[in-house]
């Protein structure tokens, strides 16, 4: 499951606020879709409310805080990220690749990224400023196509492209079988807490088709009722 972020400062507040979020048209559709096919989702569904998956719109900033909440705490995670946006000139909003190809690698650890991170940021921000990653055409690509893409940049696995087309596309249908939070909450609600193999998973998700990104939020949910912020 996707680290959540930790309570934003006021700076990081006030910048996030100018970035509009946005949610899916398709939304109450899956809802009522997955409460007549799915008997967990028919319960988990009404217990949330109006919540629902946003975007920010950014992709470029999106993975890199992908990048940089990887193996370490929430905690820790948004405490480096308001440290390493702090060095750019829009803080904890939006960073753009060419702030973060001028930045002196010290300076960048100083803000508490490993060299690897350091390195992977840099290796994103080279794709995208040298146009190696297709932005622009995203919207026209199917996910397998857009994974291919994102894998090949230093940093970006299979899951985090994943989380990318949930969180930043908000592709629909998306069903991240690496994902532990997802295994775990499947387990959960539907097996009574025995663990369950990547298989069960997905024959679970069978029945979520075509709104499986819906579903997993859900899922998501049920283990920690607080959204995940990118």
């Amino acid at each position: 499951m996707p680290a959540r972020a930790g309570e934003p400062n006021a700076a990081m507040a006030s910048a996030a606020a100018t970035i509009p979020q946005v949610t899916p048209d398709y939304w109450d559709e899956a809802c009522k879709h997955l409460s007549k096919r799915d008997r967990v989702m028919r319960k988990l569904i009404p217990q949330f409310g109006e919540g629902r998956l946003q975007s920010r719109g950014d992709a470029f900033t999106t993975l890199a805080r992908s990048i940089v909440g990887q193996q370490i705490s929430v905690q820790a995670a948004q405490a480096v990220w308001n440290r390493f946006a702090a060095l750019t000139s829009e803080p904890s909003a939006r960073i753009i690749p060419t702030e973060v190809l001028a930045l002196e690698t010290a300076v960048a650890r100083a803000a508490g990224l490993s060299t690897r991170k350091v390195e992977y940021l840099v290796d994103l921000a080279a794709h995208f400023e040298s146009g190696a990653v297709h932005v622009a055409q995203w919207q026209q690509m199917d996910d397998e196509a857009i994974i291919e893409e994102l894998v090949a940049i230093r940093g970006i696995g299979r899951w985090t492209a994943e989380m990318f087309l949930i969180f930043h596309l908000m592709r629909p249908n998306v069903m991240p079988l690496d994902d532990i939070g997802l295994l775990k909450g499947i387990s959960v609600n539907y097996f009574s807490g025995e663990l369950v193999s990547r298989a069960e998973a997905r024959e679970v998700g069978d029945a979520w088709a075509p709104f499986r990104s819906v579903a997993t939020w859900y899922i998501w949910r049920s283990l920690d009722p607080l959204p995940v912020d990118y």
